[in-house]
């Protein structure tokens, strides 16, 4: 297998403040293991990270830009899911 032919991996990287995980970027790599140790060479060069994701691209699978409305409508139809829905009772406080 050549450089050409490894697959391409996302990385995701938890900085020391963060609570979350972000995308920082993609590379190539024949494995994950290769993927991981090559994404804490690119992307922590500094020690800013506590923790690395690699996930092969082709893993993951979104939702199209172009498709937003049709495929976020459902969720508009269910006030229920909205905190206006209910009604606060008197003595609570701090909701």
């Amino acid at each position: 297998m050549t450089n050409t032919d490894w697959p391409l991996w996302e990385v995701f990287v938890r900085s020391r403040r963060g609570l979350s995980h972000t995308h920082a970027g993609s590379l190539h790599a024949p494995d994950a293991e290769f993927a991981l140790r090559n994404a804490r060479d690119l992307y922590t060069r500094r020690g800013e990270g506590v923790s690395i994701w690699v996930v092969p691209a082709a893993a993951i699978t979104a939702s199209s830009p172009d498709e937003k409305d049709p495929f976020f409508e459902p969720a508009a139809d269910k006030p229920y899911r909205h905190p206006t829905f209910y009604e606060i009772p008197e003595g609570v406080k701090h909701l």
